[in-house]
């Protein structure tokens, strides 16, 4: 049984006459009258009865023109979803963030995608890096942004910002007046740091190796899983850290930290998605935005 069969049997049983059914389709009457008598020779029952030059509906007939029409119309109504969703009228965007990007970077950007698309639901989930592309992976999200690279073959990847990251110190802090002049000199204070895991994390030990720097020659007092909670810890305490240069602004320009200086690269945010999955109209009309 076909949609076209229900649709030509609802058309013919609401006429009571297989040439004026033929003519509202725009079929001949020979592919009208063939539909409706595979409907019977199918299931073996009569849907309508010849009387005379005309037709009517069996009982059987009349039983299944209700359901009939309840599936053309569930038809109906599921063809108008898929054009709704084509269109960007409804559906649900599945975002995954890492923490900076989610707090400070993304959320002017999904004001601009709800505002062209309101009718797009928007579930965002902020983790780390690894977890984000984690969750990409297994289809999770439906697209991701990280700091860093992606280490995942089965992600691709396109850069849609750059961050500066920083390292600050509380004002007490020896560094203030004695930055260290060497590399070498990093490993001679306490650290607070985001977990191994974070796109902020990764980045910097890149950067300490390319200094000269072993990560694990660092004397970590802490590691804490937000960047607020990390930016609260170093501007009350004695140890230093590494943040993006938009975690620490507000509180450099407050006074709450110093910016020490050291030449770190600059890191890039990325949009991620799975190379086999199709991402959909809202995540492709999202991903044109960035």
């Amino acid at each position: 049984m076909t949609l076209e069969q229900l649709r030509i049997f609802v058309a013919v049983a609401e006429r009571e006459h297989v040439t004026r059914a033929a003519q509202a389709l725009r079929l001949t009457q020979s592919a009208v009258s063939h539909a409706v008598t595979s409907l019977e020779q199918a299931f073996r029952v009569r849907l309508f009865s010849r009387v005379g030059r005309g037709i009517e509906l069996t009982e059987a007939g009349r039983l299944f023109l209700d359901d009939a029409r309840a599936v053309l119309a569930q038809a109906e109504g599921a063809r108008l979803r898929l054009a709704d969703l084509g269109a960007l009228r409804g559906g649900v965007l599945h975002i995954h963030a890492s923490q900076t990007i989610a707090s400070y970077w993304l959320p002017s950007r999904l004001n601009i995608f709800h505002a062209r698309y309101p009718a797009v639901e928007i579930r965002l989930t902020i983790a780390n890096t690894v977890e984000v592309c984690r969750a990409v992976h297994q289809g999770l999200a439906t697209i991701g942004l990280v700091e860093g690279e992606v280490g995942d073959p089965m992600l691709d990847s396109r850069t849609v910002a750059r961050d500066q990251m920083v390292l600050v110190v509380a004002p007490h802090h020896p560094w203030v007046l004695k930055p260290p002049k060497r590399p070498a000199g990093l490993t001679r204070s306490t650290w607070i740091l985001r977990e191994s895991g974070s796109g902020t994390r990764s980045e910097f030990e890149a950067a300490l190796r390319h200094l000269g720097v072993a990560p694990i020659e660092l004397r970590v007092a802490m590691e804490l899983p937000s960047n607020e909670a990390v930016r609260a810890a170093v501007e009350s305490g004695d140890a230093a850290t590494v943040l993006s240069a938009s975690v620490v602004a507000g509180a450099l320009e407050a006074g709450l930290l110093h910016r020490v200086p050291l030449d770190l690269p600059e890191r890039r945010f990325a949009l991620v998605w799975h190379r086999e999955r199709a991402i959909g109209p809202s995540g492709e009309a999202f991903a044109a935005l960035l």
